[in-house]
């Protein structure tokens, strides 16, 4: 087994110093996993993902991401490695409106430099193994839910990032697009890419998780060990 994409050690996480949103988490995910964080609100899950994802600085503890320190990345660094390292979906897709789809998946790529001609054909990949080739030139504001998501999957895969974290990625779809969506993440966890996901979604879980871990009032309930 190789290294891991995701060490957390021994990593808490307090605000004005009031009770710990996480307090003394350890979880290991390794390549190719596909692990989701279950839990009530308030157990720490968003804080798990924040702190993975750069967006936060734990108060103890390391958090690593592909041999990185992320806890202690400056601003300028962290936002260079979500761009570089991490795709990221959100619950309400956060697609620019008045680009088109093409142009909102292409987006990451452009901001690391990638040349245009590579990205334009990266991009053409990912929408034909998404499904969404036919809507390239559209708006995502003429798009359904489940496709919007699509795009934004296309977009948090542009770079061939290391990780994707997902923060409820299905909370605004109906059943269906849902359905479909967990089985697109499970596609892509068979294709060897590593997710980290948090959600409130036990079905989601069982779709297309390899592991799920349970969280409680900031510590870890239930499968972390690994």
């Amino acid at each position: 087994m190789g290294a891991p994409v995701i060490e957390l050690t021994n990593v808490s996480r307090r605000y004005d110093g009031g009770a710990a949103a996480l307090d003394d988490v350890s979880l290991t995910v390794q390549p190719g996993e596909a692990v989701a964080i279950l839990g009530p609100s308030g157990s720490g899950k968003s804080t798990l993902l924040n702190l993975v994802a750069g967006l936060d600085r734990p108060s103890g503890g390391t958090v690593f991401v592909a041999g990185t320190n992320v806890g202690e990345m400056r601003e300028a660094e962290s936002a260079r490695y979500r761009r570089a390292s991490v795709g990221m979906v959100f619950q309400f897709f956060n697609l620019l409106d008045d680009l088109t789809v093409s142009d909102n998946v292409m987006l990451p790529a452009q901001l690391i430099g990638t040349p245009r001609g590579d990205a334009r054909r990266r991009v053409a990949e990912l929408l034909h193994v998404l499904n969404i080739e036919r809507h390239a030139d559209s708006y995502p504001g003429t798009l359904s839910g489940g496709e919007r998501q699509r795009v934004a999957i296309a977009r948090a895969l542009v770079n061939r990032p290391a990780l994707v974290l997902a923060d409820e990625p299905t909370g605004a779809l109906d059943s269906a697009s849902g359905a479909d969506v967990a089985g697109l993440f499970g596609e892509l966890n068979s294709s060897g890419q590593t997710i980290l996901l948090v959600t409130h979604d036990v079905s989601l879980a069982a779709a297309c998780a390899t592991r799920t871990v349970r969280l409680a009032d900031g510590r870890v309930a239930d499968g972390g060990a690994q």
